[in-house]
């Protein structure tokens, strides 16, 4: 069973799908601030991890236009330090995935430069992989 994921039903919408991918409830978070105080890539994050749940929650918008989520390697140090127990991880990861899906052709990788290449993060090649065989 594939789930449809569209996030262009508005900022409920987008939490909902954000909540279902990645299983996590972000009404947990207090913003306490500790995913981002932990995190070794916070410095090139547009909008703390912190921050980015708040947003979501609260439905502000422009949430799949950040670069946090690309940012996020998924190292989990946010994860093990939580103390509400959020896998923020796996909150960056539904964000990758809902904004792949969301493009109505796959990311044509073999028409980006050597230059652009280099400029992507790591993790928005390995997630463009997946959309591309999934």
């Amino acid at each position: 069973m594939s789930m449809n994921i569209r996030a262009n039903g508005g900022p409920d919408e987008l939490l909902r799908k954000v909540e279902a991918l990645s299983a996590q409830r972000l009404a947990n978070c207090y913003q306490c601030g500790t995913c981002s105080g932990g995190c070794p890539l916070v410095g090139a994050m547009d909008l703390l991890p912190d921050m980015l749940i708040r947003h979501l929650s609260v439905g502000l918008p422009g949430v799949l236009e950040r670069q946090t989520f690309w940012v996020c390697v998924g190292c989990d140090t946010c994860v093990d330090r939580c103390p509400r127990g959020i896998d923020v991880a796996r909150i960056m990861e539904a964000l990758r995935q809902i904004h792949l899906r969301e493009r109505s052709e796959p990311p044509a990788l073999a028409h980006l430069t050597d230059t652009q290449l280099g400029e992507l993060p790591p993790i928005a090649l390995v997630a463009s992989m997946r959309r591309s065989t999934s």
